[in-house]
């Protein structure tokens, strides 16, 4: 027995050693996680999260009953699962938590791509929203069926998330998931694209109020979305690259190298530069926000936000950064509660800024024109180096 993923679900199946083909033991839009059996299989616990469930405990009983009282084999097969624990049941009924939408796509060159669309509590089609991309990490990783505080929380704040699955994501094949091979970022991008026209198209989107952002391989392409496009209002990239060469040079994951670019930055110089999202920063005119560990060795700020940071500080484009210290990479994930509080804080703060127009005085700590440098006269004197 094994987990896998296929199209956004986390499966729990039994193989034939022999063939590999693969039988599923329970179905539904779900991801489980973790199981437990005995030897023979008889008995299966496993944990089960969906989007609107977190971790509960389910049992399958597969063990055939004895001649006085038994059943087939065939029917121990069709065992339907017995859920064993509620633990969010409280705290859930006291929350208005919603299904997203499972919704398909073609992109541009055909390929079908698969999204969900988290919608407020008290969605009407008759309303328009403000929309909210978020893109996963990885690149070769998966968003599904599990709970996502995150969208939850955006949703219940009057936002709509359009979460997808572009090329180069898991539970796909591995096709599908290595054609970003030595492109990437690139037609991932056009996914997104195609993804937003899609929800647009449905009529309840202002198209005036677009937000975008995402974490790691996500936060790379939300620095690239901001520097192909101007159709984001507000954008906030979090624990990014914007520099795939000063990334090579500075990160602890060097096994992405062979994978993403055919050789290193000193012998592919022009195709560092190219899939380099501070490359096009000259054509930023989104206002963003950068979300940084000070300890994040996998994506360092100095190869990511910071140089973003900089650039548009120096360009006059409204920019914050907020940096976490003693976070690595982790932050969202098991960084100290109160960070990962202040965090999905931040990040609908900056949306709610700007694109609802709500007053952030936090957000407006630097002087529009940049403050002058007074300078001495060099004439007849040395020059002085800078301190």
């Amino acid at each position: 027995m094994e987990v896998y993923g296929k199209e956004g679900k986390a499966i729990l199946a039994s193989f034939d050693a022999t063939t590999g083909a693969a039988s599923d033991l329970v179905s539904g839009n779900q991801a489980i996680s973790r199981f437990r059996a005995p030897n023979d299989g008889s008995k299966i616990v496993y944990t089960v999260s969906t989007p609107t469930r977190v971790g509960d405990l389910f049992l399958l009983d597969r063990q055939p009953r004895n001649d006085r009282g038994s059943r087939s084999l065939s029917e121990s097969a069709n065992a339907q699962p017995r859920q064993l624990t509620d633990v969010n049941k409280e705290l859930f009924s006291k929350l208005n938590l919603t299904e997203p939408e499972e919704i398909s796509y073609k992109s541009f060159d055909g390929k079908t791509i698969q999204a969900w669309i988290q919608k407020p509590p008290d969605f009407s089609p008759a309303k328009k929203y403000p929309l909210i991309l978020n893109i996963h990490g990885g690149p070769h990783a998966a968003y599904g069926y599990i709970f996502e505080h995150e969208f939850q929380w955006m949703a219940a704040k009057g936002y709509v998330v359009l979460f997808p699955n572009p090329r180069g994501s898991t539970t796909y094949g591995q096709d599908f998931g290595n054609v970003i091979q030595y492109h990437y970022p690139g037609d991932d991008f056009k996914d997104l694209m195609a993804g937003v026209d899609e929800v647009i198209k449905r009529g309840y989107i202002d198209d005036k109020k677009l937000g975008v952002t995402g974490g790691s391989g996500g936060g790379l392409l939300t620095n690239w979305v901001v520097g192909h496009t101007t159709r984001f209002a507000a954008a906030v990239a979090q624990r990014d690259i914007a520099s795939w060469a000063h990334w090579w040079y500075t990160a602890d994951f060097t096994l992405f190298q062979p994978a993403w670019f055919k050789g290193p930055p000193f012998d592919q110089e022009e195709d560092f530069k190219a899939r380099s999202p501070i490359t096009y920063i000259k054509d930023v005119k989104t206002p963003m926000m950068f979300i940084l560990g000070e300890a994040d060795y996998r994506t360092p700020p100095g190869a990511g936000g910071e140089e973003m940071f900089r650039a548009l500080k120096f360009r006059k484009i409204p920019t914050v950064m907020v940096r976490f210290p003693n976070e690595s990479h982790e932050l969202s994930r098991s960084g100290q509660p109160w960070h990962r509080v202040e965090r999905l804080q931040n990040i609908v703060g900056w949306f709610d800024h700007w694109l609802l127009g709500t007053p952030k005085p936090e957000y407006e700590v630097a002087p529009r024109d940049e403050v002058p440098i007074k300078r001495e006269s060099t004439e007849g004197k040395p020059a002085k180096p800078p301190r």
